[in-house]
């Protein structure tokens, strides 16, 4: 039987090479203002609003609290340094039995943002509670994130305010629950086979 290593063409210092790198475990970075304008500008107008920073392989990631996310995001988009004028995504995470502390909000809004003219990446992170499942919508901003937040609404139950047209996207409109919240029960609808198919 031929090694599968061997037949990957690794040789015993590559082996060795990604023994050390698989072992090694990747640690978070403190995000610098000096080297990050992002971090740098929202310091400096948004200082009370910003929760945490950091910097993993080189991604820059900011989480701020949820109530001036739309001026943030303007701000984000408009500054010469940052100009982050793409929305490249929209999503969320559910925190639920992640997080260490009962006091820390449930829900994370993501939003993946590019900078066409720095070429640039940042993930920003709104906070947002189980007890009041609302933000603002960015559509002002980037007005692409018309569909992701519906999208975020019907599986997660985040509802943006002001949103243009916040209806389900996904799911019929009668559906009951967000199927992505960890919460949601598993199961449903029978999967059909040949052998339990309706009507044989």
């Amino acid at each position: 039987m031929v090694d599968f290593n061997v037949r990957l063409g690794l040789t015993p210092t590559d082996l060795e090479l990604r023994e050390i790198q698989t072992k090694r475990p990747a640690e978070f970075e403190a995000l610098n203002a000096d080297d990050s304008p992002e971090l740098r500008l929202l310091e400096e107008q948004f200082a009370g609003e910003i929760v945490s920073s950091r910097l993993f392989r080189g991604e820059k990631t900011i989480t701020v609290k949820k109530d001036k996310i739309v001026a943030i995001a303007k701000a984000l988009r408009d500054t010469h340094e940052t100009a982050y004028n793409y929305l490249s995504d929209l999503t969320c995470v559910d925190l639920l039995k992640v997080n260490k502390t009962e006091e820390e909000p449930r829900f994370e809004v993501l939003y993946n943002l590019y900078s066409l003219a720095t070429f640039e990446r940042l993930r920003l992170k709104a906070q947002v509670t189980e007890d009041d499942p609302t933000i603002d919508t960015v559509e002002s901003v980037w007005p692409n994130a018309n569909w992701n937040e519906r999208e975020v609404y019907d599986m997660f139950g985040i509802t943006f305010n002001n949103h243009s047209d916040l209806r389900r996207i996904l799911m019929p409109d009668d559906w009951v629950g967000n199927p992505l919240r960890k919460d949601y029960p598993l199961g449903g609808e029978e999967v059909e086979f040949t052998f339990n198919v309706r009507g044989r």
